[in-house]
C-alpha cells in the first residue's frame, strides 16, 4: 500500500506557501522529487535525512506525482506550544487516523473568535456559489468574476476530494491576493479557515470572510476511474444540495469540451450531467456561455436539455472574458491543455463566474 523510500535532500527546487519542492538522493543512487509540508513535518535543508511515501511517483501519476516526505526521523519539529494541554488551538482532526492527521482549530469550535458569528448563523443570504468539478476552473471562475466586478470578495470553499493539503496547489497560492480566503472542508486542511462540513464553510465564507461570491472546488489531483459514479467531482452535485439548504444560490460551471480526446467528456461531460442530472436534488443555474462553435453548441443544447426540467439553463455573453482569462494571475491548465487547445473549457467557467457576479450585484442592491 505505501511505497517506503529512504534518502538525504540535495537540493530544494521551489517553494510557495505551505510546500517545498525537493530533490532526495535515495539510499541506492537514484534521485527523486519530492515534496514536503513544513507545518506537517518540519523544514528540510540539504543534509536532512528523509523518509518517502513514493507510490505515486512510481506509478506515473500526473498531478500526484510526487514522492511525499513523511518524517524528517533525524530532526523532528517541536510540539506546538499548547499540546496536551487545551483544546484552545483546537481539536479538529483532519486526514483522521492517517499518520499524519493534523489538529487543527475549526472556525466554530468553542476556541474560535468566530464561534459566536457561526453560532448564530442559520444561512448565507443568497450567497452564489459557483461549483465545479475540477481544481483547474478556479482562476477561469475568479477572471470571470472580477471581469465586471473587480471589487468583488470571491472566497475559495476547497473541498476534499482531490488533494487535502490546500498547500498542494501553486494555483491557489498564485490567487491568494485576488481571494478574501480559503475555508478548507471535511478532511481538507491548509486554508485560512478550517471547517468541518461543506456547510459550515459555506458559513464560514459568508459571516466570516464576508464573500460576495464562493468557489466551491476539490483541490487538484482528483479520482477517476472512468466510470459514471467512481469520480470523486461527482460531489459537486451534493454541494449544489447543501448550498440550497442554507439559502445559497447554486451556479453550475458545467465541464464543457470540444477538446478532450475521450468522447465521455466531449460537448458537456459525463461528470457534469451526473452530478447536476442525478445527484442534484434542487435546482442550480447552469451557465452556457455564448460563441460556442455551431457543433458544439449543439451538442450541449442536446445534453442539457433533459436537465432543463430541473435546473435553470442559463445563456451569458462572453465579450470581454477571453481578455480575463489571458489575463489570468496564474496559467490556465486543464488535463495538459492550455487556453487556446481547450478554450471551451475555459470560457463555461469564466462564464459561470460573470453570472454569480450578476447575481452578487443583485443581491447588494436588494440588501441596501
Amino acid at each position: 500500500m505505501v511505497r517506503w523510500r529512504a534518502g538525504t535532500v540535495t537540493a530544494l527546487r521551489r517553494e510557495w506557501t505551505g510546500a517545498v519542492e525537493l530533490d532526495v538522493e535515495l539510499t541506492d543512487g537514484a534521485t527523486m522529487r519530492a515534496l514536503a509540508y513544513p507545518e506537517l513535518v518540519g523544514r528540510p535543508v540539504p543534509g536532512d535525512r528523509v523518509l518517502l511515501n513514493a507510490g505515486a511517483l512510481l506509478m506515473g501519476l500526473g498531478t500526484g506525482g510526487y514522492a511525499l516526505v513523511v518524517a524528517l526521523p533525524d530532526r523532528l519539529p517541536a510540539d506546538p506550544p499548547e499540546a496536551g494541554h487545551t483544546r484552545d488551538a483546537g481539536h479538529l482532526v483532519k486526514a483522521r487516523y492517517t499518520p499524519l492527521q493534523p489538529i487543527l482549530l475549526g472556525v466554530d469550535e468553542e476556541a474560535s473568535p468566530h464561534r459566536a458569528a457561526l453560532e448564530a448563523a442559520e444561512d448565507v443570504a443568497g450567497l452564489p456559489v459557483v461549483t465545479a468539478d475540477l481544481h483547474s476552473a478556479l482562476p477561469a471562475i475568479l477572471a470571470g468574476v472580477h471581469a465586471d466586478a473587480p471589487d468583488a470578495r470571491v472566497a475559495y470553499v476547497l473541498t476534499d476530494g482531490g488533494a487535502l493539503p490546500a498547500w498542494f496547489s501553486r494555483t491557489l497560492d498564485g490567487l491568494r491576493d485576488q481571494l478574501v480566503g480559503t475555508v478548507s472542508v471535511g478532511q481538507a486542511f491548509g486554508g485560512d479557515l478550517e471547517a468541518s462540513t461543506v456547510h459550515s464553510g459555506l458559513l464560514a465564507a459568508r459571516h466570516v470572510l464576508a464573500a460576495d461570491v464562493v468557489v466551491l472546488a476539490q483541490g487538484p489531483g482528483n479520482l477517476g476511474t472512468g466510470t459514471r459514479w467512481g469520480y470523486s467531482g461527482v460531489a459537486v452535485g451534493e454541494a449544489v444540495n447543501a448550498i440550497a439548504a442554507l439559502g445559497g444560490r447554486p451556479v453550475g460551471s458545467l465541464r464543457i469540451s470540444d477538446a478532450d480526446p475521450r468522447p465521455r467528456h466531449r460537448g458537456v461531460s459525463h461528470h457534469s450531467l451526473t452530478a447536476y442530472g442525478r445527484v442534484a436534488l434542487t435546482p442550480a443555474d447552469l451557465v452556457v456561455p455564448d460563441g460556442l462553435g455551431p457543433g458544439l453548441a449543439r451538442d450541449v443544447d442536446a445534453a442539457l436539455a433533459p436537465l432543463a426540467r430541473r435546473h435553470r439553463i442559463v445563456r451569458v455573453p462572453t465579450d470581454g472574458l477571453d481578455a480575463a482569462l489571458r489575463a489570468s494571475a496564474v496559467p490556465l491548465s486543464t488535463m495538459g491543455r492550455g487556453l487556446d487547445a481547450d478554450h471551451a473549457y475555459f470560457l463555461a467557467a469564466a462564464a459561470a463566474g460573470r453570472h454569480a457576479a450578476t447575481l452578487a450585484a443583485v443581491g447588494r442592491c436588494g440588501r441596501r
